[in-house]
């Protein structure tokens, strides 16, 4: 996937996050979560065997991963 499919599925799986959490983020901050949060969750599932591929598959990694930055920030923050 190139940048510019990476910038908006990880600004969607960002955004659907941020709106499952409840976290008011701006669209920067939801791309990164995004982005970073399907990187996250990549390792973690793939330590256990399970691969991501296509744009479903990297949407809901981002997404997984987004959650749990967001749920680990909390945890931390509070």
């Amino acid at each position: 996937m190139g940048w510019i499919g990476a910038i908006i599925i990880g600004g969607l799986a960002g955004w659907i996050a941020s709106n499952f959490m409840n976290s008011n983020t701006g669209i920067f901050v939801n791309i990164i979560l995004g982005i970073v949060g399907a990187a996250v969750a990549s390792f973690l599932f793939g330590l256990v065997g399970v691969n991501f591929s296509g744009i479903l598959g990297y949407l809901i990694a981002g997404l997984i991963g987004a959650v749990i930055l967001i749920y680990g920030y909390r945890a931390i923050a509070k």
